[in-house]
């Protein structure tokens, strides 16, 4: 399973992707879910991917050799804007659907993947996407200002009480590790090491970037504080009349 998480804010982006895979409780490997394409003060992408591997990696592979190549059509590194740019990596996904689909139909596979796209181009504002398995997609809003996907679910409650679009990177990195480790509590699935970047606007490249593993004393902070402040929060609420 995969847990990402991308945010689109006033001051930049936030993206965050653990890296384990499963096909069973003793076939657990390790795997990064996220991918950067850059050129430092001309563009920065960060793409995010979840579902099946096999697929992931082929779109992938579609897209590194369409930049190999130097495609005009279908590079990333040579796109106009984001828009476009979501609109190639949802070619691609089309690409391996029509190639692998009936296959996989034949074996009881269904054909699953999705991705989270973000970044800036040149003078673009910051754009965040939302690429389904079909290859459509949907864009980020101030009112809706992050993308999940993946095991979703249990990360979900915190980012919609905390996240604004005006949330500050640092806090909004540390809201996108709070809803990390709430995945990771309640799905074995999901783990470290966990890439956490951060892209601030106008730089066009990469701001910061990290790797937790389960040796980092920050995730463990978060985790034993986090836990810690829910159950006091809990104790202190009045109990119902019953």
């Amino acid at each position: 399973m995969t847990y990402c998480v991308g945010m689109l804010l006033d001051e930049g982006m936030v993206f965050l992707a653990d890296s384990r895979t499963n096909a069973g409780v003793d076939q657990i490997n390790t795997f990064r879910k996220m991918n950067v394409f850059e050129k430092p003060g001309e563009r920065v992408l960060v793409l995010m991917t979840s579902g099946n591997l096999a697929i992931t990696q082929s779109v992938l592979s579609i897209l590194n050799e369409a930049i190999e190549a130097g495609d005009e059509q279908s590079s990333l590194m040579n796109v106009a804007n984001l828009f476009e740019a979501a609109r190639i990596v949802g070619g691609a996904l089309r690409e391996v659907h029509r190639r692998d689909a009936e296959a996989l139909k034949h074996f009881g596979i269904e054909f699953g993947a999705a991705l989270v796209l973000g970044g800036q181009i040149g003078d673009e504002k910051p754009r965040l996407f939302s690429i389904y398995a079909a290859g459509n997609f949907i864009e980020a809003t101030p009112e809706t200002p992050y993308f999940q996907i993946g095991e979703s679910k249990y990360g979900k409650p915190i980012i919609d009480r905390v996240l604004r679009a005006s949330t500050p990177l640092a806090e909004a990195a540390k809201c996108a590790l709070i809803s990390m480790d709430s995945t990771i509590r309640s799905n074995l699935s999901v783990g470290p090491p966990l890439d956490l970047v951060i892209v601030r606007n106008n730089e066009r490249c990469i701001g910061s970037q990290q790797t937790l593993d389960y040796e980092s004393e920050y995730l463990h902070m978060i985790h034993v504080k986090w836990g810690e402040a829910l159950r006091q929060a809990f104790r202190d609420l009045p109990n119902p009349l019953v």
